[in-house]
């Protein structure tokens, strides 16, 4: 694996992407993939679903990765590779960090005043840039150890 990607991803955070723009960045750059799109299919994914209180921006970006990589090209494709990786990433993570929801990981809603004030207050941003680090470890392992499984097929 590029053991550079994780850390990659927390470079690209604290330049001032978030979370799932960094992790779908870095993910995109390790697998040498360019795109006019990349970070932006990613923005409305950050920050809990839009500060909605919902996934977390890391998860989201790792599973745009994993779908760059492992996505369907047309309909009569199957989705069980895609949707296995997706799973395991997702189990993964929760296990790693206790949820993948971002107000729980958090504890705070940052769709509010008070939840964006206990954010700066508390530094949550170094737990994002640890969650963001994460996924991108996560997704990148899952990606390598499918590719070296189709190559021993």
């Amino acid at each position: 694996m590029n053991n550079q990607a994780p850390k990659r991803s927390r470079e690209l955070f604290n330049t001032g992407y978030y979370c799932a723009e960094s992790v779908v960045m870095a993910i995109a750059e390790s697998r040498g993939i360019q795109s006019d799109l990349i970070p932006r299919i990613a923005t409305g994914f950050c920050s809990g679903m839009a500060r909605s209180g919902g996934q977390c921006g890391a998860v989201s970006g790792g599973m745009l990765g994993i779908n760059l990589a492992t996505g369907r090209r047309s309909p009569t494709e199957t989705v069980d590779r895609n949707y296995t990786l997706i799973q395991e990433l997702m189990r993964r993570f929760e296990e790693r960090f206790g949820s993948t929801n971002c107000r729980v990981l958090l504890g705070c809603d940052l769709g509010t005043a008070e939840g964006q004030e206990t954010f700066q207050a508390k530094h949550l941003i170094e737990q994002c840039f640890d969650y963001a680090e994460g996924a991108t470890q996560i997704a990148l392992s899952l990606l390598e150890a499918q590719g070296q499984a189709e190559s021993e097929s």
